[in-house]
């Protein structure tokens, strides 16, 4: 008899199947983008036929689910890893450009361009939210960031993004303003823009924190790197 929670041999097997499906499918997208996944490809260079593969997956947006499900939680574990000794919007910074460099056709899928027709459910959406929620505390324990703006009294209007967070106006906008412009610098860094340019893209993200921390009175250098040092200080 199995234990309590364990696996039967079928449902092992079953398991180690779909992990089989996930390479592959990271193999094709990183060839042919996400918009190119097949499952019958997939099949085919597994030796399966396409219906004995439709048993596991019950078709491209299944997977695909699966795949954007896999990589929020990962980035959400890597925000509660880096903000466990407490909220720290600069190792949250960090954390996420490790994260993003670590595998960028894994970023791309959650990050870039959204795949045509797919649509994610719900729980999706909720990991999302948690990721925000992890940036909204730590913005929440900046100083404050001077008085409020228009943009800031348009946000506490249209807050659905926040999933009830109670962070006031001035910490939504900074929150918001955290997201975009280091997602702008890894998105450009990860598609190769910056290549040729001469410049090390590490130090442009960490003086653009800084440039983001500063906002709110922290000193210049909590961006840098960790080991690393602003060479203009």
């Amino acid at each position: 008899m199995t234990g309590t929670g364990a696996k039967t041999p079928r449902e092992r097997y079953r398991a180690q199947v779909r992990a089989e499906i996930k390479e592959r499918a990271w193999e094709q997208i990183a060839t042919a983008g996400a918009s190119g996944l097949s499952l019958n490809a997939i099949a085919k260079r597994m030796g399966m036929s396409g219906p004995a593969l439709y048993r596991y997956y019950a078709g491209r947006d299944d997977l695909i689910t699966e795949l954007v499900r896999d990589a929020y939680r990962s980035l959400a574990d890597t925000f509660r890893a880096a903000s466990a000794p407490g909220p720290d919007a600069a190792a949250l910074a960090h954390a996420l450009r490790g994260w993003a460099l670590e595998d960028p056709h894994r970023y791309f899928l959650v990050y870039g361009t959204p795949v045509p027709g797919y649509h994610a459910p719900d729980d999706i959406t909720g990991i999302a939210s948690e990721i925000m929620a992890t940036l909204l505390d730590a913005c929440a324990a900046l100083p404050p960031d001077g008085p409020g703006t228009p943009f800031g009294t348009h946000l506490e209007e249209h807050r659905q993004w926040a999933d009830g967070h109670p962070a006031p106006p001035a910490v939504l906008h900074r929150a918001l303003t955290f997201w975009t412009r280091l997602h702008g610098v890894l998105s450009l860094e990860l598609a190769g823009h910056f290549t040729g340019m001469g410049f090390d893209p590490a130090l442009f993200f960490a003086a653009e924190l800084d440039d983001l921390l500063a906002g709110g009175g922290r000193s210049a250098g909590r961006g840098s790197p960790p080991g690393r040092e602003d060479p203009a200080r």
